[in-house]
């Protein structure tokens, strides 16, 4: 199977702690040999454990900012979150520039993508007559959840594609029109999130991705320090959006944008969980709409940013404040009449670790599982590697742990040895007792 996800391990830097597998939404680590082990089909890239890993060992695999050397014309298209890294600057337009300072020729921001995405949410919600809540899917972390553990409620998920494929595709189009070759023309987003990584390289809900190339805020933060504090007072107005579409990078921005009254707007990818389980449980059925982000803070605490996720909240306040007395923007004649903002593909379960593939063998194995988990101790403490009793149990089933790897267990076989030990001691032959 080919590993289609961003986030890896740098097993040189692991020291094996156990931290990232107790954090870990979806189980998907272990530690096997005194290294962390990313299980392939169960990992969202939601990125918790490069956020919790205090030795640096998690990674995501973004671009080099070099990619961009390989294009006509270069395209930085940022998330909104990028504008509330920079400490003192009220101003997007001087995080704006400082983008085209360090080698690219144009900035469209995906706050424009959001306005934009609004829009077609409110139309959809307003015409939708399908099951209530739906459930937006502009983070895809929080979509491969529900493909994982929530397939039930894949109808509930908005069918509609992110604000960073809008703006790319829009971006695309706008300079297509004004006579570049489409190889020539290259697309960069600028990413707070390593699953925005992930589904612009291997796009599921599309043929293609817009998107050329995603570069980590945390790669191009020093170089736009650099760039800001050179041209503090010199800079172009390059601001295409509204503080409607920047407040997407926050929680409630989304709902708020669309002025949806009804609605559930939860952060953090256990609070996000938390919910979907109350709506698969026909709990929030009254509710219209549920904006779930998978990072605390939104997109203000992705994994690439560099900020603290609560100051990013207080500068983009500050940021708001400011455009809200200079609501200046430039305007570009976007092409936005043929721009298709519907999947091209359907969402699909994802499939996860199966005990057997065989159903009456998976049955014995989950019998196996439980027994196991009864002579477990229940404490979920990971020392065996796995990140609860549950999870041992299961990879012990799959062959892939020992009961042994439990200190509990351990302790108690060798117990039980010592104590067999002197019983037969007490048997010795009457030869050889002295």
């Amino acid at each position: 199977m080919v590993k289609q996800h961003s986030v890896y391990l740098d097993k040189d830097r692991c020291t094996g702690c156990t931290d990232c597998i107790k954090r870990c939404p979806t189980e998907a680590i272990r530690v096997r040999n005194k290294k962390a082990v990313i299980i392939d089909e169960r990992c969202i890239d939601c990125g918790m454990c490069i956020k919790v890993c205090k030795n640096m060992a998690k990674k995501a695999k973004a671009d080099d900012v070099s990619i961009i050397n390989q294009y006509k014309v270069k395209i930085a298209i940022p998330a909104p979150s990028l504008y509330t890294q920079f400490k003192g600057i009220h101003n997007v337009n001087k995080i704006l520039m400082a983008l085209k300072d360090i080698g690219f020729d144009e900035v469209i921001e995906v706050a424009k993508g959001a306005e934009l995405v609004t829009e077609k949410t409110k139309e959809y919600i307003k015409n939708n007559s399908r099951k209530q809540p739906i459930i937006s899917s502009a983070c895809p972390a929080v979509v491969k959840v529900v493909q994982s553990r929530f397939p039930t409620l894949i109808p509930n998920i908005l069918p509609l594609l992110s604000p960073k494929e809008i703006t790319g595709r829009m971006t695309r189009t706008h300079f297509l029109d004004k006579g570049y070759k489409d190889e020539d023309i290259g697309v960069f987003f600028i990413s707070p999130c390593a699953a925005k990584i992930t589904n612009s390289r291997y796009p599921t809900l599309i043929e293609k991705s817009e998107v050329d190339g995603v570069i980590s805020i945390k790669d191009i933060y020093k170089s736009m320090v650099k760039a800001i504090k050179k041209n503090d007072h010199h800079y172009e107005h390059l601001r295409l959006s509204s503080n409607r579409g920047m407040f997407w990078a926050a929680p409630g921005g989304e709902v708020s944008a669309s002025k949806t009254i009804n609605y559930v707007a939860v952060d953090g990818i256990e609070n996000v969980i938390r919910i979907l389980e109350m709506i698969e449980d026909n709990e929030l059925n009254n509710v219209e709409y549920v904006e779930c982000l998978a990072c605390t803070g939104g997109c203000l605490g992705g994994p690439l940013t560099v900020e603290n996720p609560f100051v990013s909240r207080c500068r983009m306040d500050k940021l708001s404040r400011y455009h809200k007395n200079h609501p200046e923007t430039r305007d570009i004649h976007f092409v936005l009449e043929s721009l298709d903002y519907a999947w091209e593909k359907p969402l699909k379960p994802k499939e996860v670790l199966r005990l057997d593939e065989d159903i009456s063998e998976a049955i014995k194995k989950m019998e196996e599982l439980e027994r196991i988990y009864q002579e477990l101790p229940k404490i979920n403490c990971g020392s065996c590697g796995s990140p609860t009793c549950k999870a041992l149990a299961e990879d012990i089933v799959l062959k892939n742990a020992n009961i042994e790897d439990c200190i509990f267990m351990l302790r108690k076989e060798v117990g039980q040895l010592a104590e067999r030990m002197v019983e037969l001691a007490e048997k010795l032959p009457r030869s050889i007792k002295e």
